[in-house]
C-alpha cells in the first residue's frame, strides 16, 4: 500500500469479517455458571433451613430456581455483541442497539491504542462502539480490524477524494 487511502491488493481483502467478544463470553459464561449453582445451593438447601416466621415450600424453591436462571440468561445476554461485515456493509450488534451500516456511510474504522473496543467513525460525525472487538482479545481483534478496513478501503476506493479539513486528523 503506497498512501493512507490505497487498497490493498484483491488477495489480502476479505470476503467477510465476522467479530464476537471471545473472552467477554467465557468470562460471562463463568459467571453465568456461578449464578446457576449459588441458586442450586440455596434452593437445595431452603428447606431444611428453620425460621420461625416463614415456612418455605416447594412454590418457593420453584421460584428461586426460576429467578436464578432468568439471571444467568441475563448475564449471558450482556455477550451478545457482533460486528458482521462484507463488501455491502457493516453490521454492529451492541447491548441494545443494532445497526446496519454502508460503507458509504462509514469515514474509519479505528480501534486506538487506550481503548477497550474499536469503534467506526461515521462520516456525519457520529461514532459507533464496536463492542464485539474488545482490546483484550488481542491477535483477534487486530485481525478483525485488519478486515474491516480491507473492507473499508476496497468499498470506497472509488470515491472521490475529500478536501482536508481544519478539523480532521
Amino acid at each position: 500500500m503506497s498512501g493512507p487511502g490505497a487498497v490493498p491488493p484483491a488477495a489480502v481483502v476479505p470476503t467477510t469479517v465476522s467479530a464476537v467478544a471471545r473472552r467477554l463470553q467465557l468470562l460471562l459464561a463463568l459467571v453465568a455458571g456461578v449464578v446457576l449453582v449459588v441458586t442450586a445451593v440455596v434452593v437445595l438447601t431452603l428447606p431444611s433451613t428453620t425460621n420461625t416466621v416463614v415456612a418455605y415450600g416447594v412454590v418457593d424453591q420453584a421460584a428461586l430456581a426460576g429467578l436464578g436462571i432468568l439471571l444467568a440468561v441475563g448475564v449471558l445476554l450482556l455477550g451478545r455483541s457482533r460486528v458482521d461485515a462484507d463488501a455491502s456493509g457493516v453490521r454492529v450488534r451492541n447491548l441494545l442497539v443494532r445497526h446496519d451500516l454502508p460503507w458509504q456511510s462509514v469515514r474509519a474504522v479505528r480501534f486506538e491504542r487506550k481503548s477497550a473496543w474499536g469503534s467506526l467513525a461515521l462520516e456525519n460525525g457520529d461514532e459507533v462502539s464496536l463492542l464485539g472487538l474488545q482490546a483484550v482479545d488481542g491477535e483477534y481483534a487486530a485481525r478483525a480490524v485488519e478486515g474491516l478496513r480491507a473492507l473499508h478501503a476496497a468499498a470506497r476506493a472509488n470515491d472521490p477524494v475529500r478536501p482536508p479539513l481544519l478539523y480532521d486528523n
